[in-house]
């Protein structure tokens, strides 16, 4: 009989490598919850995303009249969390998430586009039509640290600048 974990009520320093955790949430896990900010409020959406190979950057797409848009616009200031919780139905002991601090901003046409929307569409194929839209914008987001946390309160932090 497998005995039970004590949840920990006091956060430790982590050591796991936050860029090696990076990389395999991204390959695992196609959703993020992305935390903008509305006029001072703040808004979460679900979105779909996906990390560049150099860890530098995460990108998304979204309408332009959405209100997760025109946040990133308005205020660049931009936070993803994404988590293994689908996949471990264990427990939060199981559990870890890294959250990715940022600046976003629309990318225009051109080359750094085409390049951008070939990377998400690689991860994300059922979503080339919605990419492709005209009424669509590619987000990317220029990462500046990530918090992984496992083991409930096992914190490890990661500074991208």
């Amino acid at each position: 009989m497998k005995q039970k974990e004590t949840i920990p009520s006091t956060t430790k320093k982590g050591s796991v490598s936050v860029p090696d955790r990076l990389r395999e949430l991204d390959r695992t896990e196609d959703f993020a919850v992305l935390a903008t900010d509305d006029q001072g409020m703040p808004y979460a959406s679900l979105v779909s995303f996906a990390l560049t190979p150099d860890l530098k950057q995460v990108i998304f797409a979204t309408p332009r009249g959405t209100r997760k848009y025109k946040n990133i616009v308005s205020s660049r200031n931009a936070a993803l969390l994404v988590d293994s919780r689908s996949r471990k139905k264990k427990g939060l002991m199981e559990t870890e998430a890294v959250t990715i601090i940022g600046n976003g901003s629309p990318v225009r046409k051109g080359r750094m586009w085409d390049g951008l929307a070939a990377m998400f569409t690689k991860k994300h194929p059922d979503l080339e039509e919605f990419i492709y839209s005209p009424s669509t914008a590619l987000i990317v987001i220029d990462i500046i640290r990530c918090i992984h946390v496992s083991r409930f309160q096992m914190v490890s932090v990661w500074d991208c600048t």
